[in-house]
């Protein structure tokens, strides 16, 4: 399965790097994402680094999830593709 990484995941004042908001394939509501939390997400850096992480809850009503990674994440990950297994 993949998903698309939008943004990270943060309030008015503060952003948290190690959390991003992700958009998954064939995934439109509130319900079909649920069902994705627990599941681990891959992105392989240009450099070839692997970073983990998986998916802590869902964001919003129209599919979108919330992951948590073991480390931050760089700006250059926005807009790209994330592996989910």
């Amino acid at each position: 399965m993949e998903g698309t990484i939008t943004s990270y995941r943060r309030g008015r004042t503060s952003q948290t790097d190690n959390q991003m908001i992700i958009v998954v394939n064939d995934v439109d509501s509130k319900e079909k994402a649920e069902k994705m939390i627990g599941k681990a997400v891959v992105f392989k850096s240009p450099a070839g680094k692997e970073l983990k992480g998986k998916i802590t809850g869902a964001h919003g009503g129209k599919g979108a999830v919330r992951a948590l990674f073991e480390t931050g994440m760089p700006g250059q990950s926005l807009g790209k593709k994330i592996s989910i297994q």
